[in-house]
């Protein structure tokens, strides 16, 4: 690819960006404006949604985005940013949730029955999710495909996009405020997230000692630190936004049985 296809390639793939963000953006504004008459939305969620978007912006477009190209510790930082951080807002943001008041009832029903179709059910099983995420970051950093990311654009893209939707699928499977009536239990959600901490912590260790090629050692180092590091207060929101959650389960549950 020449240098002038490159850079033609890379300006569309921020543009595509940035048009998807604005249209997230404009997509939530949409459905608060449609459900206001309904009881009040709650504003922190609004303030997630949006919080969400500006991490996934980051990592994608701009200085963070063009650095991460030569820089793994850069490409670090914004794995944190897409991969773990964007996807806990925005699922705590409740879009799915908003969509269903804001639809009219027929269009509410067709999307509740898309959610509970098989194909649905089994890549949003905590499972099948937590397999997704963990395994395509293991694919991504010790095969090949990481030195395509910064090289072929539609490559680049389409990582991302799995880094995201994946995130977003798991932390949902595992931490979701919107319906799922087929919920996995406490305790599998528990072990599942505790199953995935400990290989996302484990290949920040293997990528320690064994980074990708191209990647100096020093460098490997600063950016498997930032990976473990980072990526511990990312978890440690998880299992206090789990715990949360069981707790409040279970109060209406101690109130009946006293």
């Amino acid at each position: 690819m020449t240098d002038h296809h490159a850079t033609t390639g890379w300006a569309l793939f921020d543009g595509t960006v940035l048009v998807l963000l604005v249209l997230g953006a404009a997509g939530y504004a949409t459905g608060l404006w449609a459900a206001r008459h309904r009881a009040p939305w709650p504003v922190h969620r609004a303030v997630l949604w949006g919080a969400g978007l500006i991490c996934a912006g980051t990592a994608l477009v701009g200085p963070l985005a063009v650095a991460a190209r030569t820089s793994f510790t850069a490409h670090m930082a914004g794995h944190l940013l897409l991969g773990m951080a964007a996807p806990l807002l925005l699922v705590l943001a409740a879009p799915v949730t908003l969509a269903l008041r804001a639809l009219p009832v027929a269009r509410a029903r067709t999307v509740s029955g898309l959610l509970r179709t098989p194909p649905v059910r089994a890549v949003t099983h905590p499972v099948v999710a937590g397999t997704l995420n963990a395994g395509g970051l293991w694919l991504l950093y010790t095969t090949g495909l990481y030195g395509l990311v910064h090289t072929s654009v539609p490559v680049h893209a389409a990582v991302h996009l799995h880094v995201l939707l994946a995130g977003c699928v798991f932390t949902a499977a595992v931490v979701g405020v919107d319906p799922d009536p087929h919920r996995g239990s406490f305790r599998l959600r528990a072990a599942v997230l505790v199953g995935f901490l400990a290989a996302h912590s484990a290949l920040a260790k293997h990528l320690y000692g064994h980074p990708p090629e191209g990647v100096g050692a020093s460098e490997a180092r600063v950016g498997a630190q930032l990976m473990y590091y980072g990526g511990d207060a990312v978890d440690v929101a998880l299992v206090v936004v789990l715990f949360a959650q069981w707790y409040v389960s279970g109060r209406p549950r101690a109130r009946s049985i006293a």
